[in-house]
């Protein structure tokens, strides 16, 4: 069994015993979350209504709270001697996926 869950804009995959890195959520390690599910598919069973899927409960473990890598972001005009190059992090969590409805990790 496993669910698409909706966070910070983006979707993800999750099944019980799996590991994310998704977008900053508050909270410290350890501390427990639930995300929302937009889809849960179960063997042949699939729930594809985001209001019937959002009755499933996702449930997570914070287990760190991190930056990704460095993405370069670099500007030029040609023939007009512009140019600027800046740098970004991004604030990430990493949790790991406890149960998906009724089953658990």
């Amino acid at each position: 069994m496993y669910a698409i869950v909706k966070t910070g804009g983006k979707q993800y995959k999750a099944a019980p015993g799996d590991y994310l890195n998704i977008e900053k959520i508050e909270g410290e390690a350890g501390d427990k979350v639930e995300l929302t599910a937009i889809t849960v598919v179960d063997g042949a069973n699939v729930v594809t209504d985001p209001a019937e899927a959002a009755k499933t409960k996702v449930e997570a473990t914070i287990v760190e709270q991190f930056r990704g890598p460095k993405q370069l972001v670099f500007k030029f005009k040609k023939r007009k001697n512009y140019k600027k190059l800046q740098g970004h992090r991004q604030y990430l969590t990493r949790v790991q996926i406890t149960a998906v409805g009724g089953e658990q990790a």
